[in-house]
C-alpha cells in the first residue's frame, strides 16, 4: 500500500479502537484560551489539509495533478493561523496548508477547498497564481505566494516587519498592514541551516538589538528531517535557543491546545514588544519529501511507523475526545465528510480550464498598472531649503554622479515613500559619494546604512514593497549582486508571476558596475558581466552612460516601480562616474546640467539615444562603450570623414527591438561595442536580432571583452574594449585603411 493510504487507514482504525497516542502533560482547553467549538474547527482545518494531500496524490495518479509537497505531519499549523490575525501577514513554508486554511475561517466569504484544489489541478481559474504553480497564498489572507522557497522567504520577511513602522511614519499611499500588525514566517528545521536563513536571524537580532521595532515571528517547522539528511537532535534549539535580540518559544506541534496556547503568547510578546520571537515547533513528517519521493529508500520502517504513529490528527482526536467534545464517530465522521466533499470537489476543479498559449503564461510577468494620487512634490520653497547650498552647483554642467545625487534628492522629496537602504550609504555617502548628504536631508529612517549582506539588503527592499513603500536598495559592487542574486531572480521577479499581478513588489535597485575603473580593486570591483541579469523574466534593465540621460532615466525607472510595480535594475556605470572630459583634458564634454523634473528631460522606457546621423555605419553599444564609441566616432569624422552614427542602447531589458532596428536601418554596416564578454553579453542578443529581424541584412561584426576576470593594476583594461580598436574595426568593415 501507499504510504498515504497507510496513514489513511491507520486514522481510522486508531479513532474507532481507542488506540490513541500518549502526551505526558497536556494543556488544558482553558488553559489556551480554546473553546470546544474553536477545537473542532481546529481539527476540521487539520483534517481539510490531509484530505486535500490524500486527493492530490490521487489526482497525480490520473494525470489530473503535478508534482506538490504535502502538509501532512505538520497540521498543527493551523493553531498558530488562530493565534494570528488574517491582517499579519504570513510567508508560508510549503507545508503550511492548514495554516492557510485556518486563516479562511477569519474571513467571511472564502472557498478554501475550491480554491485550493484549482491550484493543485493548475487551472488557469486558481485564484492565486492563475494556473502557473500550486502555490499556498491568497490576497485576501495577506498570504504572498510561494514556491519550493529554501529560506529565500526569509529575507523580505524581516523587511516586511521592518516597513510597518516605517510605513507608520511616511504613510504610503498603498500600505497594507496595519500600524499594530505582525509579520509570520515558516520555514523546516533543514531550511534553517541555509545561509539566507542564517542571514535573516542575524539581521532581525542585529535590528532588535538596536531597539529598533521588529515585529516578527520565525516559525521553525521541526520534522528532524531534510529531503532525506536528518537533523541532529536538539540542533535547532542549541543553535537558535539564544540569538540575540531573538525571543526563543518552544511548544509541541503535534498537540494543538498547546500549540495555540504557545502562539498566543508569541503573539502577545510580539505585538505588543514590536520585537521577533523564534518559535520552535515540534512535528513529523509524514508519506516522504515530495513528489515521488519515498521514505522506505532511507528510513528503516520502524522509524516510519513511529511517525505515523506519531500523526498530529490522531493527537488531535485524542483531545476532542478526552474533552468529552466530540467521540470516536463525531471524529470520524467530520473527517470521511471532507474527505467526500474533497473527492467530489476535486472533480469539478478538473474540468476547470487550464492556460494554453505562451501569452497567458507570461500575461502576469508584467504588473497591472496601479493608480496613484497625484503628486506634484514639494513647494519651490521646501526644495529651496534643502538644496540651498547646492541650488549655484545646480547652475552648472555637473559629472555622473552628482547629478544621481541631485534626481535621487527630487525624487525623495516628491515621494515620501522611497526609501533607500545599503551599505555605508548614510553620512558616508557610499563608496563613490553617490549618496551624500541624503542622510542629512532626509534622516536615517528613509537612508538607512544596512549591515554588510546583500540578501538582507534586497529581502529588506522586497518586504517593504509589500507594504506600499518604493525602495531603491543598493548594490555596492555588480559582482556583490552574486551573493544574493536569487533575492532577485526567485524572490522579487517572480511575485507578480505567481500571484497572476495580485502582490507585487516594486523597486529600483541602483548597482554600480562595470570596468574601467583606475587603480580600483580586480574582478570583484571591476565586474563587466551583467549576464545573471539578462535573462529574470519581467525586470527591467537601464544603463545610463552620460549624465544627460540618467535624471530622466532614473526617475523613469521610479514611475515604472510607483505605477506599474516593476522591478528595476539601475546599472551605473562606476568608470563613469566622475569623467568629466571626453576628448580632450579639461574639455568639460562629459558634464551635463541637471535637467530638474518637469523640464523635459524624462526618458521612457524603451527610448534610444543615437548621436550623429551618418550612414556608412552604424555603432551600437552602451555604459562605457557608448562613451568610447563617441571618441572613436570623432576620430573617424575627423581623420577618415567616417560618417557613423553611433546608438546608446540605454534600456538593456526589454530591448527596445522596434527602435534599434529602426535606427540602423540606413546604414549597410553595424558595429556592435560590448564591454563585457564574449560569451553570455549582450552583443550575443543584439547580432542574434539583427539576424533574423533586419530587413536590409547589414554586415554586423562585434567587439566585446575577452573571457577574462578583469586584473588589477595598468592590465585592469586590456582585456576590454577600447577607442583604437572601434576605429580599427570600423576601417576595416568599409575597407580602408589608415
Amino acid at each position: 500500500m501507499d504510504r498515504a493510504d497507510i496513514v489513511h487507514e491507520n486514522f481510522l482504525a486508531r479513532v474507532a479502537s481507542g488506540r490513541l497516542p500518549e502526551r505526558a502533560a497536556r494543556t488544558t482547553l482553558a488553559e489556551a484560551g480554546l473553546t470546544p467549538e474553536h477545537l473542532v474547527g481546529l481539527f476540521r482545518s487539520q483534517a481539510t489539509s490531509r484530505q486535500l494531500d490524500r486527493v492530490s496524490r490521487k489526482l497525480q495518479a490520473r494525470g489530473e495533478g503535478f508534482y506538490t509537497i504535502g502538509s501532512s505531519g505538520h497540521e498543527g499549523n493551523a493553531a498558530i493561523a488562530a493565534a494570528f490575525r488574517p491582517t499579519d501577514m504570513a510567508f508560508l513554508h510549503y507545508r503550511d496548508a492548514a495554516f492557510q486554511i485556518e486563516r479562511s475561517t477569519q474571513v467571511p466569504g472564502e472557498t478554501i477547498l475550491w480554491d485550493m484544489l484549482l491550484s493543485f489541478v493548475a487551472s488557469a481559474d486558481d485564484p492565486i497564481s492563475g494556473g502557473r504553480h500550486k502555490v499556498l497564498g491568497s490576497k485576501r489572507l495577506s498570504i504572498p505566494p510561494q514556491t519550493s522557497t529554501i529560506a529565500s522567504h526569509l529575507p523580505k520577511a524581516v523587511g516586511a516587519a521592518y516597513s510597518i513602522g516605517l510605513a507608520k511614519r511616511l504613510r504610503p499611499e498603498h500600505a497594507v498592514l496595519p500600524d499594530d500588525a505582525v509579520v509570520l514566517c515558516s520555514f523546516g528545521d533543514a531550511s534553517a541551516n541555509h545561509s539566507t536563513a542564517q542571514g535573516a536571524f542575524n539581521t532581525a537580532g542585529w535590528t532588535a538589538y538596536q531597539g529598533i521595532p521588529l515585529p516578527l515571528v520565525f516559525i521553525c517547522e521541526d520534522n528532524g528531517i531534510g529531503i532525506s539528511t536528518k537533523t541532529p537532535g536538539g540542533w535547532i534549539k542549541a543553535s537558535l535557543g539564544a540569538r540575540p535580540g531573538i525571543k526563543y518559544f518552544a511548544c509541541d506541534g503535534l498537540d494543538v491546545i498547546e500549540t495555540y496556547r504557545v502562539a498566543r503568547e508569541v503573539a502577545a510578546y510580539v505585538r505588543t514588544r514590536r520585537k521577533p520571537a523564534f518559535l520552535h515547533v515540534n512535528c513529523v513528517r509524514l508519506y516522504g519529501h515530495a513528489g515521488a519521493d519515498v521514505q522506505t529508500a532511507y528510513l528503516g520502517k520502524a522509524e516510519i511507523e513511529a511517525w505515523e504513529a506519531d500523526d498530529p490528527l490522531l493527537h488531535t482526536a485524542r483531545s476532542l475526545i478526552e474533552t468529552g467534545t466530540l467521540d470516536a464517530d463525531g471524529v470520524r465522521a467530520i473527517y470521511d465528510e471532507i474527505g467526500l466533499r474533497a473527492e467530489r470537489v476535486a472533480e469539478e476543479a478538473i474540468t476547470r480550464p487550464k492556460l494554453v498559449t505562451p501569452t497567458e503564461v507570461m500575461a502576469s510577468l508584467t504588473p497591472p498598472k496601479r493608480r496613484h494620487a497625484a503628486t506634484n512634490g514639494p513647494s519651490p520653497e521646501e526644495r529651496a531649503a534643502i538644496l540651498d547650498s547646492e541650488l549655484k552647483a545646480m547652475e552648472q554642467p555637473q559629472h555622473l554622479a552628482k547629478l544621481i545625487n541631485w534626481t535621487l534628492t527630487d525624487l525623495m522629496l516628491a515621494h515620501r515613500e522611497i526609501a533607500l537602504m545599503g551599505e555605508d550609504i548614510g553620512p558616508k555617502g557610499g563608496v563613490y559619494g553617490v549618496t551624500q548628504k541624503l542622510s542629512d536631508r532626509f534622516g536615517p529612517a528613509r537612508v538607512i546604512n544596512t549591515l554588510l549582506d546583500e540578501q538582507s539588503i534586497l529581502g529588506l527592499a522586497i518586504g517593504m514593497a509589500h507594504n506600499g513603500l518604493i525602495p531603491i536598495p543598493e548594490i555596492q559592487f555588480l559582482a556583490y549582486l552574486h551573493n544574493a542574486e536569487d533575492q532577485v531572480r526567485g524572490e522579487a521577479a517572480t511575485l507578480s508571476f505567481f500571484s497572476n499581478g495580485q502582490f507585487t513588489n516594486p523597486m529600483v535597485i541602483r548597482i554600480a558596475g562595470l570596468g574601467y575603473q583606475k587603480g580600483f580593486g580586480g574582478h570583484f570591483h571591476n565586474d563587466n558581466s551583467y549576464a545573471v541579469l539578462r535573462d529574470i523574466p519581467g525586470i527591467v534593465i537601464a544603463c545610463p552612460s552620460n549624465g544627460a540621460d540618467a535624471p530622466g532615466m532614473l526617475r523613469e525607472a521610479v514611475r515604472l516601480a510607483r505605477e506599474e510595480g516593476r522591478v528595476v535594475v539601475f546599472l551605473e556605470p562606476i568608470a563613469l562616474y566622475m569623467t568629466r572630459d571626453l576628448h580632450e583634458p579639461k574639455d568639460g564634454l562629459w558634464t551635463f546640467p541637471y535637467a530638474a523634473p518637469g523640464s523635459g528631460g524624462d526618458i521612457g522606457l524603451g527610448e534610444i539615444g543615437r548621436h550623429g546621423d551618418g550612414t556608412d555605419i552604424a555603432i551600437v553599444t552602451y555604459g562605457n562603450g557608448y562613451y568610447l564609441s563617441r571618441q572613436a566616432e570623432k576620430i573617424l569624422a575627423d581623420s577618415h570623414g567616417v560618417r557613423a552614427r553611433v546608438i546608446d542602447l540605454r534600456w538593456l531589458a526589454p530591448l527596445a527591438e522596434e527602435a534599434l532596428l529602426a535606427a540602423i536601418a540606413p546604414c549597410g554596416r553595424v558595429l556592435i561595442v560590448d564591454e563585457c564578454r564574449v560569451t553570455g553579453s549582450q552583443s550575443e542578443a543584439l547580432v542574434t536580432l539583427i539576424a533574423e529581424r533586419a530587413a536590409h541584412r547589414p554586415q554586423v561584426r562585434r567587439i566585446t571583452a575577452d573571457d577574462c576576470f578583469i586584473p588589477l593594476g595598468r592590465a585592469a583594461t586590456a582585456t576590454l574594449p577600447n577607442r583604437d580598436e572601434i576605429v580599427a574595426a570600423v576601417l576595416d568593415m568599409l575597407a580602408k585603411r589608415a
